[in-house]
């Protein structure tokens, strides 16, 4: 954890995080005691994922420095708008057990059927409040969540505090590669949820492409995956539930692909998409009404 990604706002984040999302409390608490005793110092969370009080329970537990850690979490579609946002960062810490965040994003940019005026206006509407959470000091700095260029944009016309992150659907099959661009070119960290593919069958780890290129390599089929998005200039959070896998995710600095290989999964077809787009497909997941 000795690498590092400097935002907008001169400051930095470890280029791998840890994400926490789908695991019922005690496995979720496990997880992450192991992670930290691995050496993780961020954690990824969402009111919608139900794991907040999970990982403020063992971030007391395990006796680390709060300010040793970087906590990331998200209000979802529901808990958007000034005073929403307001109350749901407020529900969001107490389940955390802490006074501020490190980064607080918004999840989801609009919902499906939604017209252009109507959901530009509720996103900058909610940007502002949440601005207004940093200079109270609950909040350090701000990011997002599926936001595409045109949702990105967005913002970025309407904001004084610009996000240091947008989070994305990305790994080898689904890259993305325009929404990546975007972000960099405005100086927006490019961050990969589901690092290591999704689906039914999470096809990236059978896939031939990186089956080859494991074997190639000498590393397992999720390192190839994970060093991809390093060398693009992201930064992946992906999850695991055994100190093996914490740690293996971790070993990915010290072997590089070579820019034929890179190019080559830049490019496969697509595979492991999760199917959920902000434009037309929201997930079908409902906050837990006794979690919030």
């Amino acid at each position: 954890m000795n690498e590092f990604y400097t935002l907008n706002d001169g400051s930095k984040l470890p280029k791998i995080g840890f994400g926490t999302y789908n695991e019922a409390f005690e496995d979720n608490k496990k997880a992450i005691l192991k992670a930290l005793e691995c050496g993780y110092r961020f954690f990824d969370t969402a009111s919608l994922y139900e794991t907040e009080r999970p990982l403020g329970a063992a971030l007391k537990e395990s006796g680390v420095k709060r300010e040793d850690v970087i906590i990331e979490t998200k209000l979802w579609i529901d808990e958007m708008g000034a005073e929403n946002a307001r109350k749901a960062l407020e529900k969001s810490l107490t389940r955390l057990q802490t006074d501020y965040v490190d980064i607080y994003m918004m999840h989801w940019p609009r919902q499906t059927g939604s017209d252009d005026e109507a959901w530009k206006k509720l996103d900058a509407e909610t940007w502002q409040a949440m601005e207004e959470l940093v200079k109270e000091g609950k909040v350090r700095r701000l990011g997002l969540s599926n936001f595409l260029p045109h949702h990105l944009k967005n913002i970025l016309d309407n904001c004084s505090i610009k996000p240091v992150v947008d989070q994305l659907e990305l790994h080898p099959g689904y890259s993305q590669e325009g929404a990546v661009a975007y972000c960099k070119e405005n100086g927006v960290l490019p961050m990969a949820w589901s690092p290591l593919g999704r689906g039914r069958e999470n096809a990236t780890i059978g896939n031939s492409i990186l089956v080859r290129l494991a074997e190639k390599y000498g590393r397992s089929v999720q390192q190839i995956n994970l060093r991809f998005l390093l060398q693009k200039g992201i930064l992946p959070i992906p999850k695991a539930s055994s100190k093996e896998h914490m740690l293996a995710n971790l070993n990915v600095f010290d072997f590089e692909l070579s820019q034929d290989d890179l190019s080559m999964l830049s490019y496969m077809p697509q595979t492991a998409w999760l199917g959920e787009h902000p434009d037309f497909v929201i997930p079908n997941r409902k906050s837990n009404p006794a979690n919030l």
